[in-house]
């Protein structure tokens, strides 16, 4: 009898479900699933995306999305590629940093069993002793090589099931103190440590983690003795290019590279010296009263003017990368950044009417809120209220 009873509820319901669902919310339920795994969905699961959406619970249709391997393996795989490479290029092998980030966001949401509190917040990809690896793969991890990475791809790994959480202080070799998420990747210090200056690695995690460029950050009215000896004081013979121009963006970055003064990239793998500054850094001398790198401290002259606004919300000034990426990831242009790169991934556009701005506003407090800065909980609340709103 029990049985007989079950199967009248579940008909009774499904007849409910049935009578209030229409191709409406059927075509609702299909774009959703396209927008967040590229792939259509089974005629099962959009069933039961159709039945929360029928419901106004577009959220629960999103999370119903995600369960599927192709939101790791297709969509957020190449949405984090371009973010590991100079070229911005999605079509790059993957790597180290890329399964490090896409990591992160499977597991976003977990909580410590007894402090309740987020065990994966994703503010630490920039701070955090993270690396993910990918199980059950016949090429082993080695810290200046990315075959383990290139090979798992190639073999077909599914990332939502084969991604395993270690630490890059187990693996790489660099202490922990010099480990500072992504930016400690050997992908990271191919792209943005070798050769150079090592300004790179500042600019790239502003622009993929701030969404903000230095000609966006240009200030002139920075003073300039943090600008480096290798600036030249008059470009051209003439140095109003100077004061007009290479001050506004030398004299923040500037500043801000000593965090990365003992960081190298050397034979494949990312190397740290403690206490000695690469010599890269200190080889040119084009104007021999300017700043001379002498250690790994930094400090942020952009956090006051009109800079400012990018909201700093820690210490503006310390040692190291790790301190400077912990700097970075509490920003509020982090969070706001987050949303925005989400928004115009799921929305298919970006967000340049005041409302959709708002929108972006309020998806990055919700984001940030309890420190729990929650990646996946961003792609489904994003994910759902454009899809609800089209």
């Amino acid at each position: 009898m029990k049985n007989i009873s079950r199967i009248l509820t579940v008909s009774l319901a499904l007849s409910a479900f049935q009578a209030h669902a229409g191709p409406k919310e059927r075509e609702k339920a299909y774009i959703l699933h396209n927008r967040l795994t590229g792939v259509p969905g089974t005629n099962a699961v959009l069933d039961l995306m159709e039945a929360s959406i029928v419901q106004g619970n577009y959220e629960a249709a999103a999370e119903e999305a995600i369960k599927n391997k192709n939101f790791y393996n297709v969509t957020l795989k190449n949405w984090v590629k371009s973010w590991s490479n100079r070229d911005q290029n999605p079509r790059v092998e993957f790597n180290d940093f890329v399964a490090t980030v896409v990591g992160m966001i499977r597991d976003s949401g977990t909580k410590d069993a007894v402090t309740n509190l987020p065990t994966m917040p994703f503010d630490q990809v920039l701070y955090g002793d993270i690396l993910y690896k990918v199980n059950g793969q016949a090429t082993a991890y080695a810290a200046n090589s990315n075959d383990h990475y290139r090979n798992a791809e190639n073999a077909g790994a599914n990332l939502m099931t084969d991604l395993v959480r270690e630490t890059q202080s187990a693996n790489n070799g660099l202490p922990l103190f010099a480990i500072a998420g992504v930016m400690t990747t050997r992908t990271a210090g191919e792209n943005y440590y070798q050769a150079g200056t090592n300004r790179r690695m500042n600019r790239y995690m502003f622009i993929n983690f701030l969404c903000k460029d230095y000609e966006e950050l240009h200030d002139i009215s920075v003073p300039d003795n943090n600008v480096e000896r290798d600036v030249e004081r008059n470009p051209g013979g003439d140095s109003r290019t100077y004061l007009n121009k290479c001050v506004g963006c030398h004299a923040g970055q500037d500043a801000l590279r000593g965090a990365h003064a003992y960081y190298d990239f050397n034979n494949g793998a990312v190397t740290y010296t403690a206490g000695t500054v690469v010599g890269k850094i200190t080889r040119v001398n084009s104007f021999s009263d300017g700043k001379r790198t002498i250690n790994d401290s930094w400090t942020n002259s952009w956090a006051q003017g009109k800079n400012a606004s990018l909201g700093w919300r820690t210490v503006t000034s310390g040692n190291g990368a790790k301190s400077l990426g912990r700097m970075l990831a509490r920003s509020r242009a982090f969070s706001v950044c987050m949303a925005k790169k989400v928004f115009k991934q799921v929305c298919i556009k970006d967000a340049k009417s005041v409302a959709d701005k708002a929108v972006v506003e309020s998806l990055a407090t919700s984001f940030e809120a309890g420190q729990e800065y929650n990646m996946k909980k961003l792609f489904v609340k994003t994910s759902a209220g454009c899809v609800a709103n089209e």
